[in-house]
């Protein structure tokens, strides 16, 4: 069971925040992207898979917040079955916390990456010269 036009709701919703990039699944349905990392995708209106790191994965599928993937249990993804209209709101909220961790980690990667100078991230400023006393 599925709910109509949920695929296309949350597809409406997770397009919209920066940086979401829609494409076509390999699988079959829409993948959704910040940058090359994929933060979920949906299959038609009642299946959305969304990846995480293994340890949130298993806090997720331990408070019944959804349930190993239907295909790689073992893997760091969940699946979230969208039975009923109030799933859509869930299935958001998940792919919205994937995609949190996702922005923080593209925030990381670039901090780490270097600027014009050739300098990587934080750069603590040069002390201040000292007089000399000539």
């Amino acid at each position: 069971m599925s709910v109509r036009g949920a695929g296309q709701s949350i597809t409406a919703t997770v397009s919209a925040w920066e940086g979401v990039t829609v494409h076509a699944h390999r699988f079959g349905g829409t993948a959704y992207h910040v940058g090359s990392r994929e933060i979920g995708h949906v299959h038609g209106d009642g299946l959305v898979d969304i990846p995480f790191p293994t340890r949130i994965r298993n806090d997720l599928v331990a408070a019944g917040q959804a349930v190993p993937h239907h295909i790689l249990p073992e893997s760091g993804w969940v699946s979230f079955y969208v039975k009923k209209p109030d799933d859509v709101e869930e299935a958001v909220a998940l792919l919205r916390r994937s995609y949190d961790l996702a922005a923080s980690r593209r925030a990381t990667d670039a901090s780490r990456r270097p600027d014009a100078t050739g300098q990587r991230g934080f750069v603590r400023p040069a002390p201040p010269e000292r007089a000399s006393s000539e």
